[in-house]
């Protein structure tokens, strides 16, 4: 294995550790949110968040977790992903709770650069036409940067 093969599996690594990890955080907030913890209950009904609201929230961000951490829709996951936790920061800065919009800001971040690292086709540059689709052409059939496995 070259210097370029181990750049690769250090890159696939890295890349797939940094997914897991917001995978994971929200993964645990969104069962904590289930779970009513009173705690939790409170700082979100402080947002404005309780009831079916609180509800709708856990639900949508198990339902971005998954998509994110499942590797056949981590394209679309980690859009989702993204839109929930920049949610979560314009929540927090509409509150005056700037010290609380940090861990969404990270999660987010760490998100995008694991998305970035494990599949660098997925930042797709219009000026340099469709080479990452040339580069994921296989015999005839045809792969997106989605479907190839973790």
């Amino acid at each position: 294995m070259g210097d370029e093969g181990t750049q690769t599996r250090v890159r696939r690594i890295a890349g797939n550790i940094l997914i897991f990890l917001p995978g994971l955080v929200v993964t645990v907030s969104s069962i904590v949110k289930f779970a009513g913890l009173p705690r939790v209950v409170q700082n979100m009904t402080a947002d404005g968040f309780s009831g079916g609201k609180l509800t709708l929230v856990a639900a949508l961000e198990i339902l971005s977790a998954v998509l994110f951490l499942f590797p056949r829709t981590r394209s679309f996951g980690v859009l989702i992903l993204s839109s929930f936790l920049g949610g979560a920061i314009c929540t927090h800065v509409q509150m005056g709770e700037y010290a609380k919009a940090i861990g969404p800001s990270v999660l987010l971040t760490l998100s995008w650069i694991g998305t970035w690292l494990r599949h660098p086709q997925a930042l797709w540059n219009p000026n340099r036409g469709h080479a990452a689709e040339k580069q994921l052409i296989s015999g005839d059939r045809h792969e997106t940067w989605a479907s190839k496995s973790a």
